[in-house]
C-alpha cells in the first residue's frame, strides 16, 4: 500500500525535476527528485549535534540511523586532511561496495557551493592560500565488527559519515542515485 501511495504521488510531479510542499518546518517537506529517468522519493538530514542521519519520503519521516564523523569537534570542513565532515547539500552520486567498510553512498563532495565558500574562506585568510579542498565524502558502513563506534559516538573517519554496517546495508537497499542529503551542524 505504502509503494502504491509513493508511486501515486511520484507520477503527478514528473513533469519537473523537484517538487516541494510546505510542512511544519523544513524538515518535513515532500521532495520527489527525478533522477536519470527513475522518481526518487526519498531526501536525507543529517544532524551532526544529534548524530542522526534521518530519511524522509513523501509521506514524512520515514527512518533515522546513528551516526559518527570525523573529528570530534563536528565544525564545518575547511580543507583536505583536516577530517571534518562538511556541511551543506549534496547528491549522492556512487553507490559501491567498499573492501573494508561495506556498502557506501558517495556524495559530490565538493559542490559548486562548496568550491565558492572554500574560495571565500581562502580569500579572507582563513585557511592557507595552498589549502585544497579535498574530496572523496561518503556516508559508509563502520567495519562490521566496530559497530560500538556508533553506540560510544567515536568520531573517527576522515571526514565522511559513518553507520552502523547492520544498519547501513539497510539504507544502501533503498537509496538511490540523486537522492538529496543536506549535512547541517
Amino acid at each position: 500500500m505504502r509503494l502504491v501511495s509513493i508511486f501515486l504521488a511520484a507520477t503527478v510531479v514528473v513533469a519537473s525535476s523537484a517538487t516541494f510542499a510546505p510542512g511544519k518546518n523544513s524538515d518535513e517537506k515532500i521532495r520527489i527528485s527525478k533522477f536519470r529517468g527513475k522518481v526518487n522519493p526519498y531526501y536525507i538530514i543529517i544532524d551532526k549535534s544529534d548524530y542522526e542521519l534521518k530519511v524522509y519520503d513523501d509521506e514524512g519521516w520515514y527512518a533515522t540511523y546513528p551516526v559518527v564523523f570525523g573529528n570530534k569537534g563536528l565544525d564545518d570542513k575547511m580543507r583536505e586532511g583536516d577530517k571534518k565532515t562538511p556541511n551543506g547539500t549534496y547528491k549522492i552520486i556512487i553507490k559501491k561496495i567498499h573492501p573494508k567498510w561495506g556498502p557506501e553512498l558517495l556524495l559530490d563532495y565538493p559542490n559548486a557551493a562548496s568550491v565558492q565558500i572554500f574560495k571565500e574562506r581562502k580569500a579572507k585568510g582563513i585557511i592557507p592560500k595552498n589549502a585544497k579542498i579535498g574530496g572523496g565524502i561518503a556516508i559508509h558502513a563502520t567495519r562490521p565488527q566496530e559497530e560500538w563506534t556508533v553506540d560510544r559516538y567515536y568520531n573517527w573517519t576522515d571526514g565522511c559519515v559513518s553507520v552502523k554496517y547492520t544498519e547501513m546495508k539497510d539504507l544502501y537497499s533503498y537509496i538511490s542515485l540523486g537522492t538529496e542529503v543536506t549535512i547541517r551542524p
